[in-house]
């Protein structure tokens, strides 16, 4: 027997903006369309180095602990969860525009990163993220033996 369930269209629309954002980052190499008003995301910077590319990305208000790092390839994903304070019973917003709930980022970075040493660190509410570029790999000198 089928079971019926409420159609949720809002994720629908969060399945149909990952889908075109991953179209728009495999077409343009690295440019990510912006959240949907209402989704939060956290704000980053990206800079590099001769040795290096830093990300800094402002998650201020979180757990470091909730807060998950991953590198596949060159594609840097944060991901975590912002969570809501536990309210008071007699409080009553006049205005509330902090945002919370689960956020993912994922960056292309311009180069592959050495995995082994990447550092992150969290203070202040930034997090920080070196990560060392992996050397090329030299040309390899192939001996030809005479017979």
């Amino acid at each position: 027997m089928f079971e019926i369930s409420p159609w949720k269209p809002i994720r629908e629309l969060t399945s149909l903006r990952k889908e075109m954002d991953n179209l728009w980052e495999n077409f343009f190499g690295g440019t990510e369309l912006m959240p949907f008003e209402g989704e939060w995301v956290p704000s980053i910077d990206v800079s590099e180095t001769d040795d290096s590319i830093t990300v800094k990305a402002e998650i201020p208000g979180i757990d470091p602990k909730d807060i998950q790092i991953s590198l596949s390839g060159n594609l840097l994903t944060i991901k975590g969860e912002k969570k809501e304070e536990t309210e008071e019973k007699k409080k009553n917003y006049l205005r509330k525009e902090t945002r919370y709930g689960a956020f993912s980022r994922t960056i292309r970075l311009p180069v592959v990163a050495d995995a082994d040493k990447i550092e992150a660190k969290y203070k202040k509410g930034i997090l920080n993220i070196v990560l060392p570029k992996k050397e090329e790999e030299k040309p390899k000198q192939i001996e030809i033996k005479a017979e």
